[in-house]
């Protein structure tokens, strides 16, 4: 068996390996992109949706009499047996390339092409047959297949993302019923505050995902209109006039996603806006995630010197040289995450701006940044969900004793001695060392009854009318 196959393109003649299903395309961009070391085939989904396109494309120009049915149908056996996840070594160039996409075209094309030839019976390369560009890539330019391949990944990462989101609102979830009863001291600027619960803690945390949950949602319907048919630039040039319409509908069928073709496809060609509004919130989930890692690290830090309010798991010894040492390991990962996203986001907004009249060149190292974003993201999620959230335990002891010394609870005996007195006691007991509780009584401004009236949790922790003494 020959180790080689000649392939043919505009530079010449090159040996292709003869196992490959890639061709002399691809085999150029190997040589030319050695950036990454990172290959599209780390992105399962993009891969998919690339097949996705071309199965769709298939079937739209076998349906207007374009293509031959038996050619047709050996595309789209390929495209489905992709899907599957066969063949996505073959998808070989760096995910960061120049050309706006077209070696990953290419590449899709000439897999799709190789492995179509085989179930017809044929040896790869035997273009003469069945050709990537004029058969595989018919009615198609990499215009409008990358941007759409980048879209169908993005929204089924971002549903993906969306899930371990929600597992993640449950965990924190779960832990404010858990400890809805612990009272404990709340901060600002790092002071102590006034009383609140742990389970109100928590569920801040559940809510604030939530909310965020809701905006990549939205998020995710803008990235589901599409250029497909566009061909080159937008004008729709070598495409059949139902060809757009058609792909679009066959598309969402193969994929089960809601798929709309852009009004203006010129527009839609060079128009990156989606992507940005898309890492701008998985920026949102970032920055708010990362705040709740510091928020978790602080209130575990200890376990003598530090806040010490929360237990973490411990996950692995945390020092080589100081024995017994615990780190937070879990939200300092997640926290990486966080600055990883941010930077993403930056980067994304570059490539959008620097696209140029009727084309953005830029668009890989969007997709590259935008999959790492969702995929990271995600990971993080889980791990902080099921190594970290669920195994929190609260130091009952110390929470109580925090409140009992806290100066903070001044605030919530102003309305019954005034703000004069409270603000004396306040200054007292923070000279002396003093609980607000004992300096109340000395002064005889409130008896213990009503103490404990004023201080009870149900009273501290919600709005409430001003309590009728006894």
């Amino acid at each position: 068996m020959p180790s080689s196959r000649t392939e043919h393109d505009l530079l010449g003649d090159r040996q292709v390996a003869a196992d490959a299903y890639y061709g002399v395309h691809t085999l150029r961009a190997i040589e030319n992109f050695p950036i990454t070391g990172i290959t599209i085939s780390a992105y399962p989904d993009l891969v998919n949706a690339l097949a996705a396109i071309k199965q769709a494309a298939a079937v739209t120009n076998k349906e207007l009499g374009l293509l031959a049915p038996r050619l047709a149908d050996a595309i789209v056996q390929a495209c489905e047996a992709i899907r599957q996840g066969r063949w996505h070594d073959q998808f070989v160039v760096d995910v960061i390339q120049g050309g706006a996409g077209t070696s990953t075209n290419m590449n899709a094309n000439e897999v799709i092409a190789n492995v179509a030839l085989e179930m017809l019976g044929r040896a790869k390369g035997e273009y003469g047959e069945l050709h990537p560009n004029e058969h595989v890539n018919m009615s198609q330019s990499t215009n409008d297949v990358y941007p759409t391949a980048l879209k169908l990944a993005g929204y089924l990462g971002v549903h993906r993302l969306i899930e371990a989101m929600e597992v993640l609102r449950l965990a924190f979830h779960d832990k404010s019923i858990e400890y809805a009863d612990v009272l404990k001291m709340g901060r600002t600027q790092l002071q102590d505050a006034v009383p609140m619960t742990v389970g109100q803690e928590f569920s801040t945390y559940a809510v604030m995902l939530e909310e965020d949950i809701q905006r990549l949602r939205e998020a995710a319907l803008l990235i589901r209109e599409i250029n497909l048919g566009a061909t080159a630039i937008g004008t729709g040039i070598n495409a059949h006039p139902d060809y757009a319409r058609t792909v679009c509908r066959h598309l969402a069928t193969i994929t089960g996603v809601p798929l709309l073709t852009a009004p203006n496809l010129v527009e839609a060609t060079q128009d990156c806006g989606a992507f940005v509004q898309l890492s701008g919130v998985l920026k949102r989930v970032a920055v708010k995630i990362s705040k709740v890692c510091n928020d978790l690290r602080l209130l575990a830090s200890g376990p003598r010197a530090g806040l010490g309010e929360i237990n973490l798991p411990p996950m692995q010894a945390g020092s080589s040289i100081m024995p017994g040492k615990v780190n937070p390991v879990i939200p300092e990962v997640v926290n990486q995450i966080a600055f990883e996203v941010i930077g993403n986001d930056l980067t994304i907004c570059f490539a959008a701006e620097a696209g140029q009249l009727q084309l953005n060149a830029f668009e890989p190292i969007i997709a590259h940044s935008l999959f790492k974003s969702i995929g990271h993201l995600r990971a993080g999620l889980l791990t902080l969900a099921d190594k970290c959230v669920r195994g929190i335990t609260v130091n009952r002891d110390a929470l109580r004793a925090s409140v009992q010394s806290s100066i903070g609870l001044v605030t919530a005996l102003n309305p019954y001695i005034g703000y004069a007195n409270a603000t004396e006691i306040a200054q007292e007991a923070l000279a002396t060392g003093a609980s607000v509780y004992q300096l109340v009584l000395a002064r005889q401004l409130l008896t213990n009854e009503q103490l404990d009236q004023i201080l009870r949790p149900e009273v501290l922790t919600q709005p409430r009318a001003l309590l009728r003494l006894q």
